[in-house]
């Protein structure tokens, strides 16, 4: 069994920093939770202090893809792997302008980067981006505590002189209210509408371009990751994008072949309070419509469902998922807190998927419109393919309609 070294040392209450006798390091960094448990290791990336929800991602690799996407706006994330960092970190695996997630927690301090598409470190990324980072803790002791008694607030700190104040720190946990009740969508959207051309990436070619669309998505941005646009322009379509708070009208003036409902962070009902009044316009077509994470939680909000906070969530590329329709299991990946109450869909709206973890439901479709949406990431970024036929469902359906 992998001990802890020796500064990862947790607490029921602050207690002061280790120190240097015995070998044994001066902590540098710390993760303050709301409850008073403390555990203290080494700084890296940004210096200073974040405040957020403290969850943990099952995914080996990744990582790059995991920190940049909007999903985790609010999140400290922990990385169950030990490896991480390893691969080093590179402009082209980022899946927004700026990464939204406020911290970052692993086992092992980063080593230096071995790989040929690196570019630098993953400790100068960090810096680069102000993402405060710990290393050197228990991260099976955090899971576990996560994993038991749901995702805590928390504080992590990184103070190269030492100063790690842990009680500013656990008055600055407490204080914080959490996920519930926030709206974070307004925070990671575009502010202005855009066109995306860019294709998926390919070993030999990099990112391609769409030049020749035989379709027209809108992309409603509730935190949309490159990679979805990607996607959608690599099945050939001509991709518009548009903020979170438009307006049925303003989207529909695009005259859009089909709506594509993007990921996208923090309480699907205080987002719904401004996206639900737009989807029932929407709804109100013929209009094709396809949406994942967020998107699929606002599209049930919008069809009369309820969604509910998860007791610890699904972050990870390996979530079984199974297809009721073919009973076909895929593996894919997930990033999300809150989930749709199935019993609480309307007669008409059929669960399409549903998680072989924990029985949660993980897609849904309309009987009668081409409509429908599932709780995971299809572009996998990170993670598997398995869920890519998903693209070529919504296509079908534009085209049918055409």
């Amino acid at each position: 069994m992998m001990q802890s070294t020796p500064f990862s040392s947790t607490a029921s209450a602050p207690a002061p920093s280790s120190g240097s006798r015995s070998g044994v390091r001066e902590a540098t960094g710390a993760l303050v939770l709301a409850d008073g448990t403390v555990f203290r290791g080494r700084g890296i990336g940004a210096h200073g202090r974040a405040v957020g929800e403290v969850c943990f991602n099952t995914g080996m690799t990744g990582y790059q893809e995991t920190l940049t996407d909007p999903s985790y706006a609010g999140q400290i994330v922990t990385f169950t792997f030990p490896h991480i960092g390893n691969v080093g970190a590179n402009v082209e695996d980022v899946e927004t302008t700026t990464p939204a997630a406020r911290g970052l927690i692993v086992r092992h301090d980063p080593t230096a980067p071995s790989n040929w598409r690196s570019e630098r470190s993953l400790d100068d990324w960090l810096k680069m981006n102000g993402i405060v980072g710990l290393s050197g803790i228990d991260t099976r002791r955090l899971t576990r505590r996560i994993r038991d008694g749901g995702p805590p607030v928390g504080v992590i700190v990184n103070a190269p002189d030492g100063n790690l104040d842990i009680d500013a720190a656990l008055d600055e946990a407490r204080a914080w209210p959490g996920l519930e009740g926030m709206d974070l969508a307004r925070d990671v959207t575009c502010t202005q509408t855009y066109s995306w051309r860019e294709t998926c990436w390919s070993l030999n070619d990099g990112y391609g371009v769409q030049d020749n669309p035989t379709r027209h998505v809108v992309a409603i941005d509730y935190g949309a990751k490159r990679n979805i646009l990607r996607c959608l322009a690599t099945a050939g379509c001509r991709v518009t994008v548009v903020p979170a708070t438009a307006t049925a009208e303003d989207i529909l003036s695009h005259r859009p072949d089909g709506i594509f409902l993007s990921n996208g962070p923090g309480d699907p009902s205080a987002t719904g309070a401004y996206a639900v009044p737009t989807l029932r316009s929407i709804l109100q077509t013929d209009v094709p419509v396809m949406g994942i994470c967020l998107g699929h939680q606002l599209l049930s909000l919008a069809l009369g469902g309820q969604t509910r906070k998860l007791e610890r969530g699904h972050r990870g590329a390996n979530h079984p998922v199974k297809d009721l329709a073919t009973g076909k299991v895929e593996i894919t990946s997930q990033n999300h807190g809150f989930a749709v109450v199935p019993e609480s869909l309307p007669e008409g709206i059929v669960p399409s998927h549903v998680s072989l973890f924990d029985g949660t439901n993980e897609g849904i479709r309309l009987q009668d419109r081409p409509v429908f949406s599932v709780q995971y990431h299809p572009e996998a970024s990170p993670g598997p393919v398995d869920s890519h036929y998903l693209f070529d469902r919504f296509m079908e359906m534009i085209d049918r309609r055409a």
